[in-house]
């Protein structure tokens, strides 16, 4: 009992006195838990900080860090779109404090173990007769050399045990609101009292609130324009997963299993819950990611695949990177999140079938598959063409290839080692198109639009040009069939007709 009570303060303790730091809406970021109920966001000098409520007693105080950013506008309009579909960081945050409790409570129990351990042992090591000193001593009827050694040993173990559990070398700074406190001298004002009655806040709003002195018109213009960009937003894509409910969907049959196909998202983080809601009403399992989930593969964009990784939880997950996924970021990331990062590894694929994939050779880096240097397109595809060959079983083809561009898979069809060849990167639909090889089998390519309504390489925001999502069914260890459902600029849904992949239809 007495370890438990002190397990208990202990990790408490801990917890509260940690941080961790970590990307959130695209800043470096320093994290700390707190018993306020509410998170509060620091931004720095010139923006106002950031108050609201969270469920539960545990709320977080995040100080934001560096970013990259070329204007204010640019700034602001990430965060209104960001606050628009924010399940993706909020589960970053939740992820964090969790793990940050768990680590709290390991170290505490473990410390407490020792303090209860040490002072048992510290007990019984002098026996009977120094006990007795040391309780005589404690009563002021003895001063001994003996007992005062005796007790001098047992003050030094319990310093010793406490600075190892304060360990003030590791003592974190002062909690941001401190460090702060010269700079934001305001008081908290709800965010409707602080743009004025002439700007409309929508209702789940009402309960932020802001503080700082920065409340000059330029500001108030930012936020303003900023409530704006996430109102339109929250809007656009609550209506559009509405929506979905009356899409003539084909259902799978008990014996085929359906995935969805995205590509080239560019960050717009408002597309993900429309590709889980078509995904839950096709019966989708799974799901294949064909690269470009961001615009520059940069640290900072990792919120655009927590929200995908987040809108994507329950669901078989593959994923290659895109050209615009440059550096190590993105692929590495999506591992640890729990994806199957393709690299040039035949593994097991939606419905029992096989799938193949690769990075776009491009500028995400050549990956393990080619260890050749400077390598051309047209070699990749070679390739990749003798990997998905050499891997045929008993004569059966790749089920899915699924690269960034499927113009990489070009070679591996016309050998007639792969059924279907799936990706995106040229933002506009294409196919399924029949391609018979040269064993006489025959295979499909087809290419997605781009999935965030990309018209360029950033795509935050309400969609720039049609959006499409990609149902691809398998039946018996093979992709058998594609709906397409695209979402124009104006709002509207539509599910185009089943195509079956059948060289005889």
């Amino acid at each position: 009992m007495l370890w438990l009570v002190l397990a208990v303060g202990v990790s408490a303790w801990l917890f509260l006195s940690s941080e961790r730091q970590m990307v959130l809406a695209g800043h470096d970021s320093t994290l700390r838990p707190t018993l306020s109920g509410k998170a509060i966001i620091h931004t720095g000098p010139v923006l106002p900080d950031v108050r609201l409520d969270v469920s539960g007693p545990v709320g977080v105080d995040v100080t934001l860090g560096k970013t990259e950013l070329h204007s204010m506008d640019e700034l602001f309009e990430r965060y209104a779109v960001l606050g628009s579909a924010p399940d993706g960081q909020r589960a970053v945050v939740v992820e964090q404090v969790e793990s940050m409790l768990v680590a709290a409570a390991v170290r505490g129990a473990a410390v407490s173990l020792v303090i209860v351990a040490g002072g048992v042992l510290l007990w019984r090591l002098p026996g009977p007769r120094r006990r007795a000193d040391l309780l005589r001593l404690a009563k002021g009827r003895v001063r001994t050399r003996r007992g005062l050694a005796t007790a001098g040993v047992g003050v030094v173990a319990v310093a010793v045990v406490a600075v190892a559990v304060w360990q003030p070398w590791n003592e974190p700074e002062a909690p941001a609101a401190d460090r702060d406190a010269a700079l934001v001298a305001g008081r908290w004002t709800p965010l409707g009292d602080f743009l004025g009655p002439e700007i409309p806040l929508p209702d789940d709003l009402a309960g932020v609130e802001v503080r700082g002195d920065a409340y000059a018109r330029q500001t108030r213009r930012l936020v303003a324009s900023a409530v704006d960009t996430y109102d339109s937003s929250r809007t656009f894509y609550q209506k559009v997963v509405e929506k979905t409910s009356d899409l003539e969907l084909r259902k799978p049959s008990a014996d085929e299993t359906v995935s969805v196909l995205v590509s080239d998202r560019h960050d717009n983080v408002g597309m993900d819950a429309v590709v889980r809601a078509i995904a839950d009403e096709g019966g989708a399992t799974g799901i294949l990611d064909a690269g470009d989930d961001t615009s520059t593969g940069s640290d900072w964009e990792t919120f655009s695949l927590d929200s995908l990784t987040d809108a994507s939880d329950g669901l078989d997950k593959w994923a290659v990177t895109g050209n615009h996924d440059h550096g190590p970021t993105v692929g590495d990331y999506l591992d640890k999140k729990g994806w199957t990062v393709l690299d040039g590894e035949v593994v097991d694929g939606p419905g029992d079938s096989t799938i193949l994939g690769v990075p776009d050779p491009r500028t995400s880096g050549l990956g393990n598959w080619v260890d050749d240097q400077g390598i051309s397109f047209e070699e990749a595809g070679s390739k990749l063409a003798d990997i998905a060959c050499a891997a045929q079983e008993d004569g059966t083809p790749i089920g899915t290839l699924l690269v960034h561009d499927p113009s990489l898979g070009r070679q591996t069809l016309a050998r007639g080692c792969a059924t279907l060849v799936v990706g995106g990167h040229r933002h506009v639909h294409s196919g399924p198109s029949e391609v018979e090889g040269e064993n006489g089998d025959v295979g499909w390519t087809y290419t997605n639009g781009t999935t965030g309504g990309a018209a360029y390489a950033f795509a935050m925001g309400k969609i720039r040009r049609t959006a499409e999502v990609t149902l691809i069914t398998y039946a018996d260890g093979l992709p058998v069939g594609l709906q397409s459902v695209e979402l124009e600029t104006n709002g509207a849904l539509t599910a185009h007709t089943y195509v079956p992949l059948d060289p005889a239809r």
